[in-house]
């Protein structure tokens, strides 16, 4: 399409999306946008100002129009405003999600807006792909070393028989290594390596060579400091700038941060990396339906440029590529995992505080407990997929 042709039909959309959206923003506000939100809340048993953990107290009558206008931005800046409460925010999340809410609020002039970015833009191409490292995973290792496990893994923990997040995270990554069958000799991908506790796990406990990449610089430092006496590379690298062999391949919460447009590129460039009889597990978290962007507030104040991916998109992208071996869903794992984060956050906020601020707490907060909410409506989920490039002769066996 030719670039002026382009801008017209941009140009177009955009008109009509301002005047539907004008429609919806003076039909909310004379129909009475407080009525408008007591009813929707309604569909999820919350009340404002009842008396049930999950109900909402509202400091600020402003907060109905804000919602009804803003969307996600909206009701997660608030919160962070102080204009509302809950005294069990995952139990709010946990009812709005799981009464599908989100899906019932009038789109508007942000989520078009930032619909059409999705679409004109690549928006986790390698010159933006280190800007989720600047922003989230740089905050600072004083805040993730008090709210994470002793091994720093900021992902889903696997909880069967575990009482504990230590233990959680232990079968995790033991959990990993077993469906790799690794073995002593062999040469270790980490894509996304984080602060380089499973690269670690993999090189004590299965003998294997680790290279690591991540795209943030603290994670990097602390990934190779903790393994500087272990066979483990760490590199601050994107995976699309990797280019040898490797036994084994594995991605540990980074696909969400690849983008749909990128999905074919990251298993093409792993195919290429991966020897033939190879593995390779992808831990990512997944959507129930195929999105091209994120939320809004995610988006704006927790991991930028992030999306979840499909079952669909993901199958879409291996064609031709990789063999489905298998396909592990354990999203509930995530609703605890979150709920121990918090805990963590919570008993280290005096000492966090001074450097954070209490605008800092409130987002945070509303960061965990929201997601924690959300994967307890099973509205997102966490899988481990196993692929191989061409079948494992006899059949792949799967391990629990």
């Amino acid at each position: 399409m030719k670039r002026s042709n382009f801008k017209i039909i941009y140009g177009l959309l955009l008109i009509a999306f301002i005047i539907g959206s004008l429609f919806l923003f003076h039909r909310y506000y004379k129909a009475n946008p407080e009525s408008e939100v007591k009813n929707l809340l309604a569909k999820a048993d919350v009340k404002i100002d009842g008396n049930q953990p999950w109900d909402i107290a509202v400091h600020n009558p402003a907060l109905y129009a804000r919602v009804l206008g803003q969307g996600s931005i909206g009701l997660g800046e608030s919160y962070m405003d102080g204009w509302w409460d809950s005294p069990a925010l995952d139990q709010f999340f946990y009812k709005v999600f799981r009464a599908d809410l989100a899906q019932q609020v009038p789109h508007n002039l942000n989520t078009f807006l930032t619909f059409i970015k999705s679409k004109v833009m690549n928006l986790q191409s390698k010159a933006r792909a280190f800007q989720v490292g600047e922003q989230h995973y740089d905050l600072g290792d004083d805040l993730f070393s008090k709210m994470l496990d002793k091994n720093m893994i900021y992902s889903c923990a696997y909880w069967l028989h575990a009482s504990d997040l230590e233990q959680a995270q232990e079968n995790k990554l033991a959990l990993i290594c077993k469906k790799l069958y690794l073995k002593p000799g062999m040469k270790l991908l980490d894509i996304g390596c984080g602060w380089g506790g499973l690269a670690r796990y993999a090189a004590q406990k299965y003998g294997v060579q680790v290279v690591g990449v991540t795209i943030s610089k603290e994670q990097a430092a602390c990934a190779q400091r903790i393994n500087k006496d272990h066979p483990v590379e760490i590199r601050l690298q994107d995976y699309r700038d990797l280019n040898e062999t490797f036994d084994r391949i594995v991605s540990v919460g980074m696909f969400e941060h690849v983008g749909y447009k990128n999905y074919r590129t990251f298993m093409e460039v792993t195919h290429k990396l991966l020897k033939d009889d190879g593995l390779m597990l992808l831990h990512t978290i997944g959507g129930n339906v195929s999105y091209t962007r994120g939320d809004d507030w995610i988006d704006k104040y927790i991991f930028p440029n992030g999306m979840l991916p499909s079952i669909a998109q993901i199958g879409n992208s291996i064609e031709h590529l990789f063999v489905m071996e298998d396909w592990h869903n354990f999203g509930a794992d995530y609703d605890k995992t979150l709920m121990a984060w918090y805990a963590n956050f919570e008993k280290s906020w005096p000492s966090l505080q001074p450097k954070y601020g209490d605008r800092f707490y409130r987002m945070w907060k509303y960061y965990l407990l929201s997601c924690a909410g959300l994967f307890r409506a099973r509205g997102i989920q966490l899988w481990q997929i196993m692929l191989s490039k061409k079948g494992v002769i006899g059949g792949y066996q799967s391990v629990r």
